[in-house]
């Protein structure tokens, strides 16, 4: 199943670090920008920092498979050998996870490899590969 792009925008309190973490740490390319804002292309999908440091607040947890998933977040699913290469990539530039690569659900429908992590402004991203990708969305 190919979804087609998502469009998300979320606030940001600093531009420039912003630009470091998607642009630099994750490799986002840059698209358009001005003054308050900024667009980044994350595996396909549209994500725009928005300069609103008043908007950006403390997040929420839900318990999911023993681990405190931090609500809201937003993410993608990526082919296993493509998690995989980012898990390395994450790990060896040190980044703090928030939930470390780890798989999830071993063994059931939903199976997948899952980590989180925040930026700089606090909003969390999960990046996740499914063992079997047709059941991304399976209930058993």
């Amino acid at each position: 199943m190919t979804l087609p792009p998502f469009h998300l925008a979320f606030p940001v309190d600093d531009l420039a670090a912003a630009r470091s973490f998607y642009g630099e740490l994750l490799g986002c390319p840059e698209g358009r920008s001005a003054e308050k804002w900024v667009d980044f292309e994350l595996y396909g999908h549209q994500v725009v920092a928005h300069l609103g440091p008043e908007l950006v607040r403390r997040r929420a947890t839900n318990p999911v498979d023993g681990e405190d998933v931090p609500v809201p977040h937003f993410g993608v699913v990526l082919p296993m050998a493509e998690w995989r290469q980012l898990a390395d990539k994450l790990e060896s530039a040190g980044a703090t996870f928030v939930i470390e690569p780890t798989i999830r659900f071993e063994g059931q429908p939903g199976e997948q490899a899952t980590m989180f992590l925040l930026d700089p402004a606090g909003n969390a991203l999960e990046f996740k590969a499914m063992a079997d990708t047709a059941k991304l969305f399976a209930k058993n």
